[in-house]
């Protein structure tokens, strides 16, 4: 009983130990990202820029609070902190499970372990290059000239709505993109398998559907931008879960 309870006081302060490490190398990253807050800012507002380029329009960003500009790069630096920081915590939680795992355990868990920040970047760089663009062009087509007998109807776009919006869009973008990954993993310990996912296909729309509804702003470009992918990345899922069952089967009937 002893000594359970001082391998698990052990278990525990290591994973203390790894939390704390990976917390404190973000707050690092926090710190130095926001002395290049602005650079990245420029970064994140390229988009909107290039999508405007060619007006005719003056265009701006406007801030209407006092702290409104330092509040928004606080936000800049901890977006930048928790995308740069993610994978050194991946890291920290692998090194922690390793030692329970046996080599092929490891092994198998690896390319999960590598596609989990490269699926998180490409639905990031789909909303930047693809989905935003589109979008921002898609809300503007709403803006009016204005006439004798009424105003404008122009853009006055906030820094800090405009970067909430593209920070939230690659954060549920980049998230979105990891369901390969954990429909593997499930089929890997025998909770779905391909047929299964083949069966539910239809419903697998309706509900993807759904939550691009919610994750997104209330416009089509958005919903589709990422519902389609995420459809994709489903088909995909089932592909890559056949080949996983099929090698299965090969090692079983080799081991027989």
């Amino acid at each position: 009983m002893s000594d359970n309870k001082s391998s698990f006081t052990s278990h525990f302060i290591e994973l203390r130990s790894r939390l704390v490490k990976s917390l404190i190398f973000i707050f690092v990253i926090f710190v130095v990202s926001y002395t290049f807050a602005e650079q990245i800012y420029t970064f994140l507002v390229d988009p909107y820029a290039n999508a405007v380029k060619d007006d005719q329009v003056s265009r701006r960003l406007i801030f209407t609070a006092l702290h409104e500009t330092f509040i928004t790069y606080l936000k800049v630096a901890f977006f930048a902190a928790i995308f740069l920081g993610s994978p050194v915590l991946l890291i920290q939680i692998y090194k922690f499970i390793a030692p329970g795992l046996y080599k092929n355990e490891k092994k198998a868990l690896l390319p999960y372990l590598i596609s989990t920040p490269i699926l998180f970047m490409m639905g990031g760089l789909l909303v930047y290059y693809l989905v935003m663009p589109l979008a921002i062009k898609f809300f503007l087509s709403f803006e009016t000239i204005g006439t004798n007998s009424s105003l404008p109807i122009q853009l006055e776009a906030k820094v800090n709505e405009y970067l909430s919006l593209i920070m939230r869009l690659i954060f549920a973008f980049g998230i979105s993109f990891q369901l390969p990954i954990l429909l593997n993993l499930l089929a890997r310990v025998g909770i779905v398998n391909s047929n299964y996912l083949k069966k539910t296909r239809r419903y697998v729309v309706v509900i993807i559907f759904t939550l691009a509804a919610i994750l997104t702003p209330p416009d089509p470009i958005t919903q589709v931008g990422l519902a389609i992918p995420l459809l994709l990345l489903y088909e995909l899922s089932i592909i890559t879960v056949r080949f996983t069952e099929k090698k299965n089967n090969q090692k079983d009937l080799k081991d027989a």
